[in-house]
């Protein structure tokens, strides 16, 4: 049951044209027809909560599938979705997503109308966590925190939560996300920036040995993978001072590939970009840093409140929350991130090697090492065709190529979801509208 454009903003039910092509959306028996059940790997489950799995009495005696993985192939009616964020989603997610829309497990409601202290939406944000810390082999000592307000939100709770207004921290400026989390603690604490990379447009990450760190940082903080400028540290920095922790900005390629979670104190990333919807952000914090907020901080940024809550202070995003649980479901069904990563590094390898082989007819300015997995930005020789590079595309059904406002060209962002079968396609375009224009 494929998702157009079309379909997909007529999916409300007070359309009847929804109604008259699927019939089956009618259908309490139908929409229960989904597993209860999940793949895991052999990774050892460090969630402190159990596994529950919610099946309403009306759908109890049906049959279940499992939710396919991400090798379906693209409907045609499909585009392919280059956006930085809110980025594409699995179509197989979304299709399970639709198929439960209406009637969750046969419990008679939507997810979007679900309590969320209810026994249907306890079991949903319990097996999410769960997947999360299966997938990224989350350590016991570690909270995983569904939170609001995107990352940028973090960047004022980080230096509220984690150090006092005179302590020094330290900051490594990739890019333009980098950047602003330092502007915004600022406000909150003594912020240095050891090193930036704006003199260079943001194109090269430091060697670690020549960063000069203040001695006696409360934290380190990288934006692990810049979004806009395609930036992606290849390895992580490690505090000078043992008590020095590394906090990390990883909203643009979480869940790409595996990460020793251990390595850093806190891990923070907004999910519109590889595993969910706007509206979710994702926090994964050392439970010894959580309770010593500064006492000006807003109840709403205390990681303590949250944790202590299950992340259910106040109402969460639920449906949000949901989404990014299927595409956890998702990923441990294609094996996990190391399966996952090495499916992102052929899109990337590909696509950079039909730039660098163009005659300079396309360009990445970013330095080959710390070239992003996730974000391809390139120019074209002649930047007058760079507009109509975008629009031809466009009427090829790939959209959302043009670079970021900021630094213009053109930017291919090449998520977990983006299929190899897209970024094929994006080069056979390229090499036709080399072929005309050169």
């Amino acid at each position: 049951m494929a998702m157009s454009a079309a379909t997909s903003q007529s999916f409300l039910l007070n359309n009847p044209t929804t109604h008259q092509n699927h019939p089956s959306l009618k259908s309490t028996t139908h929409l229960a027809t989904f597993s209860t059940t999940h793949f895991h790997p052999t990774t050892t489950l460090t969630s402190t909560y159990k596994s529950v799995s919610i099946t309403c009495s009306a759908a109890s005696s049906t049959t279940t599938t499992p939710l396919q993985t991400a090798s379906s192939s693209t409907s045609s009616d499909r585009v392919f979705n280059f956006a930085a964020g809110p980025a594409t989603l699995p179509e197989n997610v979304l299709q399970k997503a639709q198929a439960d829309l209406v009637n969750w497990r046969g419990c008679g409601m939507s997810v979007m109308e679900m309590s969320h202290r209810g026994k249907e939406f306890l079991s949903i944000i319990q097996k999410a966590e769960s997947d999360l810390k299966t997938l990224l082999n989350i350590p016991e000592n570690y909270a995983v925190l569904f939170l609001q307000g995107g990352a940028t939100t973090q960047f004022a709770a980080l230096p509220l939560n984690l150090c006092s207004p005179d302590d020094a921290v330290d900051y490594v400026v990739t890019g333009s996300w980098g950047d602003k989390a330092y502007k915004e603690a600022v406000k909150y604490c003594k912020p240095n920036v050891i090193w930036s990379g704006k003199s260079e447009k943001y194109t090269k990450i430091p060697t670690f040995d020549s960063l000069q760190q203040t001695p006696d940082a409360k934290y380190l903080h990288i934006c692990a993978n810049e979004t806009i400028h395609g930036v992606e540290f290849k390895d992580y920095p490690k505090p000078s001072n043992e008590k020095t922790i590394l906090v990390a900005d990883m909203s643009s390629n979480f869940c790409s590939k595996p990460v020793d979670v251990s390595k850093f104190g806190v891990i923070y990333a907004g999910a519109q970009k590889n595993v969910g919807p706007s509206g979710v952000t994702i926090v994964i914090i050392r439970k010894d840093l959580i309770g010593n907020a500064q006492e000006s901080t807003p109840v709403m940024l205390d990681y303590k409140i949250h944790a202590e809550n299950n992340s259910l202070y106040n109402t969460p995003p639920c449906y949000g929350i949901y989404m990014c649980g299927l595409v956890f479901e998702d990923l441990l069904a294609q094996g996990g991130l190391v399966e996952v990563e090495k499916k992102n590094k052929k899109k990337a390898e590909i696509l950079y090697n039909a730039i660098d082989s163009s005659n300079g007819f396309f360009r990445c300015p970013v330095e080959k090492s710390v070239r992003s997995l996730m974000n391809v930005p390139f120019t074209l020789a002649k930047p007058e065709l760079e507009a109509e590079f975008v629009k031809a595309a466009a009427v090829e059904k790939m959209v959302q190529l043009k670079g970021h406002r900021s630094v213009g060209g053109m930017r291919a962002s090449i998520y977990n979801a983006m299929p190899l079968a897209g970024v094929e396609k994006l080069i056979a375009f390229m090499k036709d509208f080399q072929a005309k224009h050169a």
